[in-house]
């Protein structure tokens, strides 16, 4: 098995993006990509005290399942919130039924490796701040707008 693509996600190192506003500034390290994977994505990310991976969202065309590797982060979801521990793995299903926000708040920092299949289009809700994102798979059309912004489907045809 020369070919025999591998990651060990204990010696990945996430970068932050440091123009995450705080709350939000979580590391990541894509490694579905390493693997040769075209169908599906993975992600470390790296929680430390007080950060968030996102806001609280859910999506339509993508399934998620989060496999927490160390720390307690808080999960906030539909039916309320959850405190999650090492080896825990939970699904969040296409729609409103998988909304979801995971929060370290405690002092050690959470690790949590993030699973989800990768649609050619994908439209994350964001029901807190009543924003959708649409993702397009160049980015080109990508575009995010607030609820009331929405126009008529015949709006400025001819």
């Amino acid at each position: 098995m020369a070919d025999l693509r591998r990651v060990n996600y204990s010696e990945l190192v996430p970068e932050y993006d440091d123009t995450d506003p705080d709350g939000y500034r979580a590391g990541m390290a894509r490694f579905g990509p390493s693997l040769g994977a075209e169908k599906m994505g993975a992600s470390l990310y790296e929680l430390p005290p007080g950060q968030s991976i996102c806001p609280y969202h859910y999506e339509y065309g993508c399934e998620e399942w989060a496999i927490v590797l160390s720390g307690r982060p808080l999960l906030r979801h539909p039916e309320g919130v959850d405190v999650l521990s090492p080896g825990d793995v939970v699904c969040f299903p296409e729609g409103p039924e998988g909304a979801h926000k995971l929060t370290n708040t405690e002092r050690e920092t959470v690790r949590v490796i993030l699973l989800s299949d990768k649609p050619t289009l994908a439209v994350a809700v964001y029901p807190d701040s009543d924003k959708i994102g649409v993702y397009a798979p160049d980015n080109r059309d990508d575009i995010m707008v607030r609820r009331e912004s929405g126009v008529e489907y015949f709006d400025r045809e001819l």
